[in-house]
């Protein structure tokens, strides 16, 4: 599983359902009545979506907040990697380099021996 992908969720998760319950509004139920209750039963539903559209720029901008915060935290980390491969490659290349001239020293002992 990929490094990054746990400190986002570890991120993300604990508001997961706050989100959720937010973006689906509970509509207040219908009653067999009148036409007044009917625009008054709208009325209400239009209420409620307006305050679920409400906490949701509110969740929304919370989980922005904590994305932007993973995407530092993400490039920190790609930053860190990137300098220790350019440590093992270095690494790589001299233990390369070494083993060229062990090559060249053996070859060279077993011809003039």
């Amino acid at each position: 599983m990929a490094t990054w992908l746990i400190p986002a969720l570890k991120l993300v998760l604990p508001h997961l359902g706050t989100v959720i319950s937010a973006a689906t509004p509970v509509f207040t139920r219908k009653r067999p009545a009148d036409a007044a209750s009917k625009v008054s039963d709208v009325q209400q539903q239009i209420d409620e979506l307006q305050a679920a559209t409400a906490a949701n720029a509110a969740h929304l901008g919370q989980v922005a907040k904590h994305l932007e915060g993973t995407i530092v935290a993400l490039e920190q980390a790609a930053q860190a990697a990137e300098a220790r491969l350019r440590g093992a490659l270095l690494w790589c290349v001299a233990a390369t380099g070494f083993s060229v001239i062990a090559l060249v020293v053996s070859v060279t002992t077993a011809l003039f021996r």
